[in-house]
């Protein structure tokens, strides 16, 4: 992003929006489209890899995780949407951003951190992708096939993108469906069959433990925020973003903490941890047998493709905003095909993380990266909030919240990964490079630059 450094207590310039148009009904995401958008973002990774990383931390409490992760989750979607229905665009909180704090270095360092953790999120979840179809391998197959699998359903789904975004919500609103009713089936089959024994308080962590797991569990809920980017495909978008986001977050998350009862309520604590890079399927085999593993391994295919599906759209957008206004070079926002050139870009930023990082290195860093995003897009929307209508109360919450489960984040990762912040340290030194680079080498110029 362009422009002279300011200050974030300095009120910045107004940066209209253009009047809404009338609904258009011709715009392919509609309502369920973008719920369907939001939940297929979500339940990737978040429940099929992650259940077991959290695990790791949390034992049989992890439910309490996933609760306390969807509350913060629906604060930030509350104030998210009311910030959407007032200035809807398809960068989303690129655009937010802006509008709360106007054009400059602080607002370009936050947008450029989002778009590498928005990266940072697809190759967790190509990651996933690619341990669960190794599971169908014979064993003599080379130790390096999940990384071939992980790398191939990326360049697939780029591919299906390309066709544009009528495309992505067809397959996007058939995958959520298969995955969503799979997972309903494994959930109330784990509940009616649970051993209340394997739950038993008793057995549960230290509290600290329950909330150091936010590091990980906030990270399956981060993918509503692609809803944003829907909103220029949206017929009406200031009425269906708003409620598309909260919905998709409400049934997620009523899906993760049955899903997550229903698995530690059939196996100890340790054998999912042993399993956790495909603990789902593990928890399937004393209710429904080896057939079983292999359908939620199937539904875990579905899931995280979808999911690849979902954000790549989304990521897409975001780095044609970006390009727009000069906080990414111009060829990211060129067009090819039905899509942009952001996309085939940021998709081979996605296979070269896949192969360099684990799922919980993964998993912390974009995790921590989306909460400071977030809350600072909160405390901005506190500037706005006359113009959105939104309750206060609610927005201060959302940003207290966010910075507190970050906060908690940081204190574990300090104990048992300092590396991992260390990684963090260098994503915000590298954002706010990349921003002064492109204020100084491309200068006021950039603006206008890419078509629309």
């Amino acid at each position: 992003m362009v422009g002279t450094t300011r200050s974030i207590l300095t009120p910045p310039p107004r940066q209209d929006p253009p009047m809404p148009a009338a609904p258009d009904p011709e715009k392919p995401i509609t309502f369920w489209s973008a719920v369907s958008l939001g939940v297929g973002a979500m339940i990737g990774a978040g429940i099929f890899a992650l259940l077991g990383e959290a695990g790791t931390i949390a034992g049989n409490a992890v439910y309490l995780s996933f609760i306390a992760g969807g509350l913060i989750a629906m604060l930030s979607g509350y104030s998210l949407g009311k910030l959407g229905a007032r200035f809807p665009s398809a960068g989303g909180i690129v655009e937010y951003l802006v509008q709360c704090y106007g054009v400059g270095l602080f607002s370009g360092t936050m947008s450029i951190v989002l778009y590498v953790a928005a990266v940072v999120s697809l190759a967790l979840i190509a990651k996933t992708f690619g341990n669960y179809a190794a599971t169908f391998l014979p064993a003599t197959v080379g130790p390096h096939a999940h990384h071939v699998l992980a790398i191939g359903i990326v360049a697939a789904f780029v591919g299906v993108n390309l066709r544009g975004p009528r495309d992505v919500a067809f397959w996007e609103k058939l995958t959520v469906a298969i995955k969503f009713s799979v997972l309903l089936v494994l959930a109330i089959a784990g509940l009616v069959s649970l051993q209340p024994e394997l739950l038993s308080p008793r057995s549960y962590p230290a509290p600290n433990d329950v909330l150091f797991s936010l590091a990980i569990t906030f990270f399956a809920y981060e993918g509503f925020r692609v809803i944003t980017n829907a909103a220029e495909d949206m017929p009406d978008p200031a009425h269906t973003l708003p409620r598309a986001i909260l919905t998709a977050i409400a049934l997620v998350m009523a899906l993760y903490v049955a899903v997550s009862l229903a698995v530690f309520g059939q196996l100890t604590a340790d054998r999912v941890v042993e399993a956790r890079d495909y603990a789902l399927a593990e928890a399937a085999l004393p209710i429904f047998g080896p057939i079983g593993f292999r359908v939620i391994a199937v539904a875990a295919l579905v899931s995280t493709a979808s999911a690849i599906n979902a954000n790549l759209y989304a990521v897409t957008n975001v780095t044609y905003e970006l390009a727009t206004k000069g906080e990414l070079p111009a060829a990211f926002g060129r067009p090819i095909a039905h899509s942009r050139e952001g996309l085939v870009i940021s998709g081979l930023f996605v296979m070269i993380l896949a192969l360099g990082f684990d799922l919980s290195q993964i998993a912390a860093i974009g995790s921590i990266a989306i909460l400071f995003v977030h809350g600072v897009t909160h405390l901005g929307h506190l500037r706005r909030i006359d113009e959105t209508g939104a309750s206060r109360a609610l927005v201060a919450t959302a940003a207290l919240t966010s910075f507190g489960a970050m906060g908690i984040a940081l204190l574990y990762l300090s104990r048992e990964a300092p590396s991992v912040i260390a990684l963090l340290g260098l994503l915000g030194a590298s954002a706010l490079a990349l921003e002064l680079a492109l204020q100084r080498l491309r200068g006021r110029e950039v603006r206008g630059r890419v078509p629309r």
